[in-house]
């Protein structure tokens, strides 16, 4: 009996040790660093487990806690020590984002962190790369933006999804008074207008059906999984769900499949995201080699294509190995869909609680409405002012990362080791007061604009884009900033000048919830109501 209590003792006692050494480490810790902190924020770190407790308890608000953290610092930096001796440097601060993206750019890359997270969703993309990879992806993509470019997809792509698809359903919205997700609607939207960009192709996903949603659910998770990556305890641990097909690991795999169940026309989409994740059946990667192969045969026949994608441009290049270019298209589709889309559907929501805003963007496009869809985007100062704004409050990239080559020490003091991950945060410089005054919770378009002294109207003013990264800056700015602000403009206009969005929310008193994985989003989708104006 003795024995036996012995041998049941004997595992319970290894099975408290962890506990009871955890316990010794936060006392010691506590009575160590007792004294206050400059910062009254910031959490307190314990060996080895760092400030898991801190982050576990606001990961549900992961990116309004850090901007917290960073805007209550004197510096706008902070260091988060999360567990196993790993610091990330999170930073507000305009001298260090002006040094981390363009100063000191060479030291400061997407780095094998971001990458290994990353690349099961991106692969080798333009998002996911650093060196020559990147540099070739951006030169051949920098073709897709000229001003030739930019007016055909305004006029020609913008325009027929405008006309033919959202305003259609919009009046059926209207006029039945149903409650529709704007959200979706948006994301529809710029999904198909990304696709003939990247492919050439219209998978027509706004049609007035809105047909079936398991591959926008599908992409949805597996954006959200692999955003999720980076608030694991360790990489080990996702790593190891991976390999072993359990949890949110195998829920990746399990969207991926459910892709295949889409419509013929969403295939491509199928090839892409299984190509990722390495699960493709045969019949797919054939049916991938078949699209590369119409697609070189069609680039052969007529080498002088008016419509000329991404697609089409990345094959002519010579760098036709089908994974290399999947990943490419895969992370425009990515950026023109989720980007644009989140960045609209906070615009909307702003518009509609600022009545005075939405006179003034009502009578721009009254004042616009004889020119061409591209003239008129073009010449649309105060909406230009109206959607930056509404980006300043509500970014749709809210925090970017990069990781440190070699050793460095940032412009406010920050010292940086080799290998540590570096975040700017525009979410937090978009509510600083150093930067954009006390009034800076108030939306408000007109501190982007000013008088024009020769016109006597009034002309829209960039900020500095290392205290609006909204877009990047330095080498790696968004390829598609003038796209997506045009495009951002034709949109505005043309749902505003036939119809009043009216959020659900509001008729219930209460607030959107901003959440982020990879881009923005309204937690629980943007359920409004259209009403059509009366002209």
């Amino acid at each position: 009996m003795m024995m036996l209590n012995l041998e049941v003792s004997t595992p319970l006692v290894l099975c408290f040790l962890p506990a009871l050494f955890l316990f010794v480490l936060v006392k010691f810790n506590a009575l160590l660093f007792s004294s206050s902190s400059k910062n009254p924020k910031l959490p307190r770190s314990y060996p080895f487990i760092g400030s898991i407790f801190a982050i576990y308890a606001n990961r549900e608000r992961g990116i309004q806690w850090t901007s917290e953290l960073a805007l209550a610092s004197p510096s706008k930096t902070v260091v988060i020590h999360r567990p196993v001796f790993r610091q990330i440097v999170v930073t507000a601060n305009p001298a260090n984002v002006r040094h981390i993206l363009i100063t000191h750019f060479h030291n400061y890359e997407k780095g094998d962190f971001f990458n290994v997270v990353m690349r099961d969703l991106l692969g080798d993309g333009i998002f996911n790369t650093d060196g020559e990879k990147w540099k070739f992806q951006r030169q051949v993509a920098s073709h897709e933006f000229n001003t030739k470019s930019l007016r055909k997809f305004i006029e020609q792509v913008v325009d027929s999804e405008l006309s033919d698809r959202l305003i259609p359903i919009l009046s059926v919205a209207a006029n039945n008074n149903t409650v529709i997700d704007f959200q979706d609607i948006l994301q529809r939207f710029t999904f198909d207008n990304v696709c003939k960009i990247a492919f050439g192709s219209d998978p027509a996903y706004l049609s007035p059906s809105l047909p079936s949603e398991k591959f926008a659910q599908a992409f949805e998770d597996a954006v959200r999984i692999s955003g999720q990556r980076f608030q694991s305890f360790h990489p080990l641990v996702w790593k190891i769900k991976r390999y072993l097909n359990v949890g949110s690991e195998k829920d990746l795999r399990i969207a991926v499949n459910q892709v295949g169940i889409c419509l013929h026309y969403m295939i491509i989409i199928i090839i892409i995201i299984n190509s990722f994740m390495n699960v493709a059946r045969p019949q797919i990667r054939d049916f991938a080699k078949n699209v590369m192969k119409e697609k070189k045969k069609e680039l052969e026949e007529n080498a002088s294509l008016n419509s000329v994608d991404l697609l089409s441009r990345f094959l002519s290049s010579g760098h036709s190995e089908e994974n290399f270019v999947t990943d490419i298209v895969i992370s425009f589709i990515l950026a023109g869909r989720d980007t644009t889309s989140a960045a609209l559907v906070w615009f909307f929501w702003l518009v509609s609680r600022h009545e005075r805003v939405e006179t003034q963007i009502l009578s721009e496009i009254t004042d616009k409405s004889e020119s061409k869809m591209y003239d008129q985007a073009k010449e649309m100062v105060y909406t230009h002012a109206a959607i930056s704004e509404s980006m300043r409050l509500y970014p749709p990239v809210p925090v970017d990362g990069k990781q440190a080559v070699d050793d460095d020490i940032l412009p406010d003091g920050t010292v940086v080791k080799r290998g540590t991950q570096v975040n700017y945060h525009p979410f937090a410089m978009g509510r600083s007061e150093e930067i954009w005054g006390k009034d800076w919770p108030e939306f408000r378009p007109e501190r982007w604009l000013k008088e024009d002294r020769v016109t006597g109207g009034r002309q829209f003013v960039a900020k500095d884009a290392y205290e609006y990264p909204v877009f990047q800056a330095g080498p790696r700015i968004c390829l598609g900033k003038e796209m997506a602000v045009l495009q951002m403009k034709s949109i505005a206009s043309g749902v505003l000048r036939r119809f009043k969005v009216v959020p659900v929310l509001m008729e219930n008193n209460k607030d959107p919830v901003f959440i982020s994985y990879l881009t923005s989003k309204m937690k629980g989708g943007f359920p409004v109501r259209i009403e059509e104006r009366k002209i």
